[in-house]
């Protein structure tokens, strides 16, 4: 990888918490405008690709959102401006939504071991380092997301990683938000760290071999391991996740 590819890649990964910062000096109450595209990315010194995938993530927070013709504003989209693909999510079920990772995540697992570099994997590392090392739900589940998007953003691919930041704002919704408490208070908190985070680990080693096979076997048994859980299934992956 070249010194040039290596500052790129590091600008994208550090571009969303410079936007935040941005955006409380710039838009500091709800309903404030935000600069135009162009000059947001001027001042981050990132490209309008890179600038689009944070707005994604952070309009899934609902930090922001965006209208067509209009601009960028501070805030969640006001309840007389909705838009189809949220109303989609709004309505989800855990299932709906665990389908669409089993067809989706295990494909973006298998791009990622044809994208991946060496800092890659050590960045996927770290990501299941951090989900041991967490203490309660809430930190378990942010570490869980903050390594399933960065098997994403490991595949290289923009189009993949939209789906995934649209699939995490999904999981944020009130639906899947209580089954999860229902699984998380079922399963001892650090049986549940410890599978998770050894899948997470499988995941890599299969990304790390740049096998794509491995890596979207790997990504399938987590997820249907995270399925069995939530519906009260038998033990599919012999782990004691029920």
């Amino acid at each position: 990888m070249s010194g040039w590819e290596g500052t790129l890649r590091r600008s994208q990964k550090e571009v969303l918490d410079e936007l935040r910062q941005a955006i409380d000096r710039l838009a500091p109450i709800n309903g404030d405008r935000l600069p135009p595209e162009r000059s947001l990315c001027a001042m981050l010194a990132c490209s309008r690709e890179t600038l689009r995938r944070c707005y994604a993530q952070l309009e899934a927070e609902g930090l922001i959102w965006r209208h067509v013709g209009q601009g960028t504003f501070r805030g969640r989209r006001p309840v007389h401006l909705p838009i189809r693909d949220t109303l989609l999510v709004e309505g989800a079920t855990p299932p709906d939504i665990i389908r669409a990772r089993l067809l989706l995540e295990p494909q973006v697992a298998a791009e990622a071991a044809l994208a991946a570099d060496e800092n890659d994997v050590f960045h996927l590392r770290d990501k299941v380092a951090q989900g041991r090392r967490a203490t309660d739900r809430a930190a378990c589940e942010q570490a869980d997301d903050a390594f399933h998007r960065a098997v994403a953003e490991t595949s290289r691919n923009p189009v993949l990683i939209g789906f995934l930041v649209y699939l995490s704002g999904a999981r944020r919704r009130v639906a899947w938000q209580r089954e999860w408490d229902r699984t998380y208070r079922r399963i001892a908190p650090n049986e549940f760290q410890s599978i998770h985070s050894d899948q997470h680990d499988a995941v890599v080693d299969g990304i790390a071999s740049r096998d794509p096979q491995q890596a979207a076997s790997a990504m399938r048994l987590h997820l249907e391991t995270i399925q069995a859980a939530m519906t009260f299934q038998p033990d599919i992956a012999g782990t004691g996740a029920t």
